[in-house]
């Protein structure tokens, strides 16, 4: 089954512990993203702790109810623009706001999740495939009807592999 609109969006008021996203491109193309990524490569930033919308409205709502939301991005340096993008302007404020965002770097390493798709785990037991153009254009979202087991394994790798976000980004000049 599809997801898109409010089927799509219902999933992340209706889930009761968890939220968490597995990111493996290195680039995601999103329509609504190209006139900040271009000021952004124009030197254009972003205070991140200032910024107020509906994703971070929603993420410190779910805070307070007790309700987390995390994802690990896993990617190799040298970082292309849209990452450096993606870790100042996105990651940053998400962070601020209560996502729990880890960072798998597999430049120096084998990766361990080599092949695994993009998806969204709800409540460790329901599973949201991500598809996209090998170039980051988004497909679809795709209700998985099947064993959840390999995604809570994949999940399990890439937090036990992974450093916070805040630590990765520390040295870093975005």
């Amino acid at each position: 089954m599809l997801l898109a609109g409010e089927e799509w969006a219902a999933r992340f008021e209706r889930f009761q512990r968890e939220a968490w996203r597995l990111e493996t491109l290195p680039q995601y193309l999103m329509p609504q993203e190209a006139e900040e990524f271009e000021a952004f490569k124009r030197g254009a930033r972003i205070d991140p702790v200032t910024v107020s919308n509906e994703y971070t409205d929603r993420l410190r709502r779910q805070v307070v109810q007790g309700r987390s939301q995390g994802r690990v991005h896993v990617l190799t340096r040298p970082l292309s623009d849209y990452l450096r993008f993606e870790l100042h302007h996105y990651y940053r404020a998400h962070s601020s706001a209560g996502e729990e965002i880890r960072i798998l770097d597999v430049t120096d390493r084998p990766n361990l999740l080599e092949g695994a798709q993009d998806f969204w785990l709800f409540d460790r037991s329901e599973v949201v495939l991500m598809n996209y153009h090998s170039d980051g254009r988004q497909i679809s979202r795709e209700l998985f009807d099947g064993d959840v087991g390999p995604f809570l394994e994949y999940r399990r790798i890439a937090v036990e592999e992974s450093v916070a976000f805040e630590e990765y980004v520390k040295d870093l000049d975005l």
